[in-house]
């Protein structure tokens, strides 16, 4: 079996806050160590009331600090928000205090709109920055050198496994030009996926981080005991998604009664978008999760699998993750 990793997007739920999506996300990396999930992955996103991760370093530095073995990271940082320097120095200072459990994965997009991208105050020209930008980060962990004039501290000689993620051709490129390893969002814009990864592939070239491509593919897997009540949670994940498109984000809401009901919830255009965006989901009892993850393993061959379940109740979502990591451990 590949490794499984989870992707937590910190939801708010209607009814709750910050500080409750907290102790969650907590439990939730605990149960995953128990699991044997190998990453617990944050995401940095603003002016979304629905997620709480803005500040993804120092509640990766939550969750780390509340288990012991599982690797934990940014999935990822938004880099064109932040000066690279200071990127360095807070994983710098992630990974000396948690050695050897560090992710940090690269994006190109700000994470937000454009307002609030503004409000970061950090502006780019162009996108023809971040590789620039990301060069210039993984260099600040490399060993200090004498006359260097800026060195990261903590960071310079540090361990801290860097990923770049991406849903088009653009990170695939980068990724394979630079020899990191690759995480494809597949979980919400899958559209690209295939021709990114013959192009990652294809056109890979070695470095001292790492030797061959290595793919790491986003999937929504929501598990639950019968194919009717997955999907019915499936849908707390859908509706947040329309709510998105139609620019009213807000806490995560409750799923409907039925799966039906989302057809009449929502229009005929909006489902097919929807349906298009989370291609890549898997939602049912062991059995139906089993086999969908088989044959998306078998269909995309990624080196590890990272899974992500938007499900309002806690106590489901944590089973979910359970239900899905079962469905793929036990013999079969």
């Amino acid at each position: 079996m590949i490794p499984f990793s989870i992707l937590d997007l910190a939801p708010v739920t209607e009814g709750s806050n910050a500080a409750q999506t907290f102790a969650n996300t907590l439990d939730l990396a605990r149960n995953a160590e128990r699991l044997g999930y190998q990453r617990y992955w944050l995401a940095e996103h603003h002016n979304m009331p629905g997620i709480a991760s803005a500040a993804t370093a120092v509640l990766i530095g939550h969750v780390a600090g509340g288990t012991s073995t599982i690797r934990v990271g940014a999935g990822g940082i938004m880099l064109p928000n932040h000066a690279p320097l200071q990127v360095a120095e807070q994983f710098g200072t992630l990974a000396s205090l948690y050695p050897g459990r560090i992710d940090l994965g690269l994006g190109r997009a700000p994470g937000t709109d454009q307002a609030a991208a503004r409000a970061l105050r950090r502006y780019y020209e162009n996108a023809e920055e971040f590789p620039a930008d990301v060069v210039e980060l993984l260099r600040y962990f490399e060993p200090a050198t004498a006359g260097q004039s800026v060195r990261a501290g903590p960071g310079a000689g540090v361990e801290v496994e860097a990923w770049l993620l991406g849903s088009s051709l653009f990170g695939a490129r980068l990724a394979a030009m630079l020899g990191l390893p690759y995480a494809f969002a597949s979980h919400f814009a899958p559209a690209a996926m295939v021709e990114a990864l013959a192009l990652y592939r294809r056109e890979f070239r070695p470095s001292a981080r790492l030797q061959r491509p290595h793919v790491m593919l986003a999937l929504n897997v929501v598990a639950a005991d019968t194919d009717d009540e997955a999907r019915r949670l499936f849908t707390t994940q859908q509706q947040a998604f329309v709510k998105l498109r139609r620019g009213q984000p807000g806490l995560v809401p409750p799923p409907l009664a039925s799966a039906a009901e989302f057809d009449a919830w929502c229009t005929p255009i909006e489902k097919a978008g929807v349906d298009q965006a989370l291609a890549c989901a898997v939602a049912g009892s062991i059995a139906t999760v089993r086999a969908g993850i088989d044959a998306f393993v078998a269909a995309h061959a990624p080196d590890e699998l990272l899974l992500t379940a938007n499900v309002f109740d806690h106590a489901a979502r944590v089973r979910s993750f359970e239900l899905a990591m079962r469905a793929c451990s036990d013999p079969h």
